[in-house]
């Protein structure tokens, strides 16, 4: 599993010009599940993207988490971002997971999410054309493995 997070002031995701997910201040994660993942591996991820700490604190160092600040957290499924894209001129998606395992494994992800975050917990479409809009804040990006 792979999510890349970027720290936003806000995000939005839409299907069909139509908003389906929005956070003001928090952070979006693009989320790629890979073949085998393990429900071990899924709550792990649910643990980083809540408790890394890419956040200020008084001093301006990144010293707080998303579960401290209360911000918001919008996952997207993402399957290019597992992408194998060391050869050639065009993707290989053999390191994706097929797509049942996949949106089993973003579902797991998002229940355990909203289980664990006081904060708004948003999503895209699982499968769907997405148009994600974001205002990256600092700009802060990171890719996560769990």
């Amino acid at each position: 599993m792979l999510s890349l997070i970027q720290r936003v002031t806000r995000a939005s995701v839409a299907v069909d010009e139509r908003v389906i997910g929005a956070i003001d201040g928090g952070l979006l994660a693009l989320v790629a599940v890979e073949p085998g993942d393990s429900d071990a591996q899924i709550a792990r991820m649910a643990e980083r993207l809540l408790g890394y700490r890419v956040f200020a604190d008084e001093a301006g160092r990144m010293n707080r988490s998303l579960s401290e600040t209360g911000g918001g957290l919008l996952l997207v499924s993402q399957f290019t971002l597992a992408a194998d894209t060391r050869s050639g001129l065009r993707p290989s998606f053999t390191t994706a997971a097929p797509p049942v395992e996949a949106e089993q494994g973003f579902n797991h992800l998002v229940s355990i999410c909203r289980e664990r975050h006081a904060g708004r917990v948003e999503t895209g479409r699982f499968g769907a054309h997405m148009v994600i809009s974001l205002v990256n804040d600092g700009p802060v990006t990171f890719l996560l493995r769990p």
